[in-house]
């Protein structure tokens, strides 16, 4: 069974890969969001090329080989774009083997626990947070919350004067004393101020700080680390698998948060929790949208015996991203705190084809 075409779909934010074999069987995956564009260039460039005519079962073949085949151009948008090979190749074998991506890798598609993740920060004010955190309390039944402090690439200072000590007292009172908290700083501080940051948010019962200095900062990353008791979480950024070994070896975080999407897809990612586990150490992974890379987290954190308690669920509805509006037919839903794990083949989860249809479209395919 031999890979005959591969198809993109994409517009600037978020782009769908689907594979079709020389038998006519065909998977749906997806790069990395976020120029993808960019990124589907790249795919048909970088990655297509080398997977024309492969063996479509060979996953841990291509996903080792392509790298190797564009050693000289290594980074970030060659494994978003290989992300799309790798699932959509995923998503073939569990058509064909008429079981979820989930049961594939050994797990069992149940309802898993998310937590709300929050993408705002300077859009919102601390009350408001607050309030629509506590709705989603109500009304969906989230245990588990994650909000912004800091400022992006802070360099010490805060969104505004005072926030983000005010946010995290305004979302403990409204969410009482029993709600996990996490928090995301998005690379704000130096060890210093993390630690300091750190403290207050110990004091509030704040259980995961995510990414507290530059993400690039490891030694940094790992001062902060070794003075707090709670967990300092990172590594969505991360795709080269020898940092990751790296990171790891030196426990520059407690909890392991590589993204699906940005590491390279399904394989690479079963990599990166491998290493974790043999230290010893949890994973929750970054998946900040409501595209494919949620319900990809979601079948791997069904599988895999390091997971963390929960996965990243965004609650923005489009808000945020208004490109996630209408992207798939039969999009994931929380009840009472989680969301089941699709249970049909391969991924379970459909493309609409609506979205499809006004999508750029480019392909790569066998020689006739």
């Amino acid at each position: 069974m031999k890979i005959e075409r591969l198809e993109t779909f994409c517009d600037r934010h978020v782009g769908f890969v689907r594979v079709t074999t020389d038998d006519g069987r065909h998977g749906f995956g997806q790069v990395s969001p976020y120029n993808a564009d960019i990124t589907c260039q790249v795919f048909h460039r970088q990655v297509a090329r080398w997977a024309i005519g492969a063996d479509a079962a060979d996953i841990e073949g291509l996903v080792a080989l392509i790298p190797e085949r564009e050693h000289k151009f290594p980074g970030s948008y060659l494994f978003r774009a290989l992300t799309g090979l790798d699932t959509a190749l995923w998503d073939l074998r569990g058509r064909l083997a008429g079981k979820s991506v989930c049961e594939l890798l050994g797990g069992v598609p149940r309802p898993f626990p998310v937590y709300a993740s929050s993408m705002k920060r300077g859009e919102i004010t601390p009350q408001a947070e607050a309030e629509r955190l506590a709705r989603l309390q109500g009304e969906l039944g989230f245990a588990a919350f994650k909000f912004r402090i800091g400022k992006e690439c802070g360099h010490d200072e805060d969104e505004w004067p005072g926030r983000t000590e005010a946010i995290v007292k305004q979302v403990r009172k409204a969410l009482g004393d029993r709600a996990r908290l996490l928090v995301d700083a998005n690379s704000a501080y130096s060890p210093g101020k993390a630690i300091e940051v750190g403290l207050m948010l110990q004091d509030h019962g704040v259980c995961h700080f995510e990414e507290p200095c530059p993400y690039w900062e490891h030694d940094w990353t790992r001062e902060v680390t070794q003075a707090l008791s709670l967990d300092v979480t990172g590594g969505e950024q991360d795709c080269d698998l020898a940092l990751w070994k790296h990171v790891i070896r030196m426990r520059a975080v407690d909890v392991v948060q590589p993204d699906i999407c940005y590491v390279g897809g399904v394989e690479r990612m079963l990599r990166v929790a491998a290493m974790a586990k043999a230290a010893g150490l949890p994973v929750t992974p970054h998946s900040a949208n409501q595209s494919l890379v949620t319900v990809y987290t979601l079948h791997v954190m069904g599988a895999i015996e390091n997971a963390g308690p929960y996965v990243e669920y965004s609650i923005e509805g489009g808000d945020y991203y208004p490109w996630e509006q209408g992207l798939l037919a039969n999009p994931l839903r929380v009840r009472d705190g989680k969301v089941q794990i699709p249970r049909e083949p391969g991924w379970g989860v459909e493309v609409s084809r609506d979205w499809l249809s006004r999508a750029q479209r480019q392909v790569t395919e066998m020689p006739r």
